[in-house]
């Protein structure tokens, strides 16, 4: 399972001009699910997303996890961070999850953030989606379950 993780300020995600999430401050996740993900890796990656220190303290230090500053999250699914561009100039999908497995995978992730009392709002899963954000910092990480990254 990949991340890419953004603090921001505001963000919203839209689907045919509707909006169908959206958060003040807090952390954005673009999530992409592996075919050989499984609940581990779910729940790895929401251990992982809720307990990062990416907001300031007193002193301005990154110490803060999203839910001691009270922070939301809005998580998107985003095949696309298993595209192979290595070889070619089109991306190869082979990694990426099936949809109907990616999506228990992806809805773990948002369960397992919001039994940690974290307000949670999502994208559309297999819709075409415009994600905006105002990234805070900017701070942007990059996740990856698999432990031979």
């Amino acid at each position: 399972m990949r991340a890419v993780v953004q603090r921001v300020a505001t963000a919203r995600v839209e689907v045919e001009g509707r909006v169908v999430g959206a958060i003040d401050r807090g952390l954005v996740v673009l999530l992409g699910v592996a075919f050989t993900d499984e609940e581990s890796d779910a729940q790895w990656m929401a251990d992982k997303v809720a307990t990062l220190r990416l907001f300031g303290d007193e002193q301005g230090k990154m110490n803060r996890s999203v839910a001691e500053v009270e922070g939301e999250v809005l998580v998107v699914s985003q095949f696309t961070l298993y595209g192979d561009v290595r070889k070619g100039r089109r991306p190869s999908f082979v990694r990426a999850a099936s949809g109907p497995h990616a999506q228990s995978i992806y809805a773990q992730v948002v369960e397992g953030l919001s039994r940690r009392g974290i307000s949670c709002s999502t994208g559309e899963f297999g819709a075409t989606m415009q994600v905006a954000l105002v990234n805070d910092g900017p701070v942007t990480l990059l996740l990856d379950s698999d432990k031979t990254f």
